[in-house]
């Protein structure tokens, strides 16, 4: 089915795509590896912005390999899975030394770069070069599952290889980057993953076997996630003259190097001036989720052990991770 499909896909990709700032015929291979490793886990809407920071501020690979990792975090602040960012220093670090500065053609090569994977490796070879390889993400997955009537998990890795490999065989030689972009964009605005699909709106609407069935509610099948572990937090903002506490995070584990709030210890009686309630909050990862509590308290003294920093500093040199987001708006009130 879907050879005879794909004219249509790429003249509704032509006439509907989204003008996004990583799509046109002036973006390298960089701005598209950039974009694709924003993307994942993270709406398009939220990374518009800091994409547009990122390459503003690192615009050349050579600058992304030699960035302070300050600064690199603090781009990045609020985006959550930190580790995308570290990959991206140490694949950039690699792409300077063994590439000679450019991304590597050959989708093998790419798959060997830390954080990229199968779909990233296939969208940057197939946009940017041209190659006719499928990029295959949970919006192809979903478009796939419905359009074939497959009830195969997508959750699975086994799933997502067949995928692949259908797509490998009908993927159009001259325009694969373009075709890639197509699929990914049906999912993403018409074919939706929650509520109602836009099915008047998709180009594929009178061959999808979902819609014609009466199944796009229950494809595709996607098995359930673990259940994710609570864990409880006591945090304190600590306050001393017009500066706050902080304390950066071990190098290895959950938010792996970057600074926090310092957490639950013995605070010194004799050094505190006021206490109080600054509320309680919950924060969702992936695989677990933080149940905090936060005590305000003003100091006399200037505790060892945690770097002071102004109002000034916290905006412009140190990442605060949103996971402590509902607590950063009270920190120098």
């Amino acid at each position: 089915m879907l050879p005879e499909l794909t004219e249509g896909l790429l003249d509704w990709y032509d006439e509907h795509k989204r003008e996004l700032p990583w799509r046109g015929d002036e973006i390298s291979a960089y701005h598209t590896w950039i974009s694709e490793i924003m993307l994942q886990q993270t709406r398009v809407e939220a990374v518009k912005g800091y994409y547009l920071r990122f390459i503003a501020t690192l615009p050349e690979i050579r600058d992304l390999a030699a960035v302070d990792d300050d600064l690199l975090l603090k781009l990045w602040e609020g985006l959550g899975y930190y580790t995308r960012a570290k990959n991206l220093k140490k694949a950039a670090q690699i792409v300077m030394r063994d590439y000679d500065g450019a991304l590597p053609r050959d989708p093998a090569a790419l798959l060997r770069l830390p954080g990229i994977g199968l779909y990233t490796a296939g969208a940057i070879a197939s946009i940017s070069y041209g190659a006719a390889v499928p990029a295959v993400d949970g919006n192809v997955l979903r478009v796939l599952a419905r359009l074939e009537g497959n009830f195969d998990d997508i959750a699975l890795e086994r799933t997502k290889k067949s995928a692949a490999a259908r797509l490998l065989r009908v993927i159009p030689q001259e325009q694969p980057g373009e075709f890639n972009q197509a699929l990914m964009e049906l999912g993403a605005t018409v074919c939706l993953p929650n509520g109602e699909p836009k099915c008047a709106q998709c180009p594929w609407a009178g061959d999808c076997a979902a819609l014609q069935q009466g199944l796009t509610a229950q494809l595709p099948v996607k098995s359930a996630k673990k259940p994710r572990k609570i864990e409880t937090k006591h945090l304190f903002i600590l306050r001393c003259e017009d500066r706050i506490a902080l304390r950066r995070r071990p190098e290895k584990g959950l938010l792996a190097g970057l600074w926090e709030l310092p957490e639950a210890f013995d605070l010194p009686e004799s050094c505190v001036l006021s206490t109080e309630d600054a509320g309680q909050a919950v924060h969702i990862f992936t695989h677990k989720e933080w149940h905090m509590r936060a005590t305000r308290a003003v100091l006399s003294v200037k505790l060892e052990g945690f770097t002071w920093v102004t109002q000034e500093a916290l905006l412009c040199d140190y990442a605060l991770p949103s996971a402590f987001s509902y607590y950063k708006e009270k920190l120098f009130d």
